[in-house]
């Protein structure tokens, strides 16, 4: 028997060799594989073995309740004063007085300034000596004409000049009153042109004068609700000047013409001016068209913003449940609800985002109020450390 060869003995380590090898590449692999599956399953349990609950998603809930809503087309435009007058110079001359500020509250016919009246009151001397001279001759005229000693063509010419002189007067007097400076209308000076001293020249612009008792706000409505705003409606109106506080009005008159080019019509609105309105000022206007009461309504922002069909999420068993609906008016931040819930359905408002058909919930919030929150049994055992 001859003894290995070299050759025999390196064939059979290389059979060694491999059979090491294909030990090494399956079973290591297989159990690294069985580790991770176990870790897994260990993540999906808790830590005494019971199945994990999915996590639920914290919520802010409304009750859906009955109220009042209101049907109104919404709008903005500023406050005007229908009421308004330029009150001008109805003579020329220096201004020697004023009698009157911006801001101050005056009534019709009160003067609020004069202005030299020299020149006016020697016309009105001079017209007054005219007549007086022409009654006389008309007073010896007429005792003439009595005894046939003038003709009655020169009779009448003597009474047809008295009655001239006479007009010319009043003309002289009418340019005296003109040197006072008159309110044509009550209301609150808006504006002052002339200071005490300047020269005024005919019809010049002297004051402003507002009538601030009454202010109107002009809309411009599209055409589709034509049908639907009359005059007399009421109007709740907001301004940003007084913020808080609502003001209520009425339609005074709807035009009855379309504008063609913007397919809208004017809308006014009257307002009552003695409270602190003024105008100018830039408001918010609601015009109440009809009104539902005792319906079910719900906060708009509880409708999901991503669907085509109006639908909200409802809490039900912990659980959110998509539920489609059908709306109704809408004013504001409510809107009403004709089919798909009913009363005393809880709605998520703030969450809505995260949540998902049939998922957890955790009501932390219900109608604004903080909802308590049961402590959980990890807490309880930290603590207990």
């Amino acid at each position: 028997m001859h003894s290995p060869s070299k050759y025999d003995k390196t064939a059979a380590l290389l059979l060694v060799f491999t059979m090491l090898l294909s030990a090494c590449g399956g079973k290591p692999d297989n159990a690294e594989a069985a580790r991770v599956e176990a870790g897994a399953e260990q993540g999906k349990n808790s830590k005494d073995g019971k199945p994990k609950e999915p996590e639920s998603v914290p919520v802010e809930v409304v009750t859906a309740a009955s109220q009042s809503i209101n049907a109104s087309y919404a709008g903005t435009a500023n406050l005007e004063a229908p009421n308004e007058a330029q009150v001008v110079a109805k003579s020329s001359g220096v201004m020697v007085a004023q009698l009157a500020e911006e801001g101050d509250t005056v009534r019709q016919g009160q003067v609020l300034a004069r202005i030299d009246p020299a020149r006016a009151q020697l016309e009105v001397q001079r017209s007054q000596a005219t007549v007086n001279k022409l009654s006389n001759n008309y007073a010896r005229a007429q005792e003439l004409r009595k005894q046939n000693l003038i003709s009655a063509e020169a009779h009448d010419q003597i009474r047809f000049d008295l009655e001239s002189a006479k007009a010319g007067l009043n003309l002289a007097r009418l340019e005296l009153s003109y040197t006072n400076v008159t309110a044509p209308i009550s209301g609150v000076i808006a504006q002052r042109m002339v200071k005490q001293g300047n020269l005024v020249t005919l019809n010049a612009p002297v004051f402003r004068i507002v009538n601030t008792q009454y202010l109107e706000a002009v809309m411009n409505v599209p055409e589709r609700e034509l049908a639907l705003i009359k005059a007399g409606m009421p109007v709740r109106m907001i301004v940003d000047a007084v913020p808080g506080q609502v003001f209520e009005g009425r339609v005074d008159r709807v035009s009855p013409v379309m504008e063609a080019g913007s397919g809208t019509f004017r809308v006014t609105c009257a307002f009552d001016g003695k409270q602190i309105l003024r105008p100018g000022m830039f408001g918010r206007f609601e015009i109440i068209y009809d009104r539902r009461e005792n319906v079910l309504t719900i906060p708009r922002t509880a409708m999901l913003e991503d669907e085509t069909d109006p639908a909200v999420y409802v809490v039900r068993a912990g659980k959110a449940v998509r539920a489609p609906i059908k709306l109704g008016y809408s004013n504001g931040e409510i809107a009403e609800v004709v089919s798909g819930l009913k009363t005393g359905d809880r709605i998520i408002t703030a969450g809505k985002v995260s949540v998902r058909d049939g998922g957890g919930v955790t009501v932390i919030a219900i109608d604004g109020k903080t909802v308590a929150q049961p402590k959980k049994d990890g807490k309880k055992a930290d603590s207990g450390k």
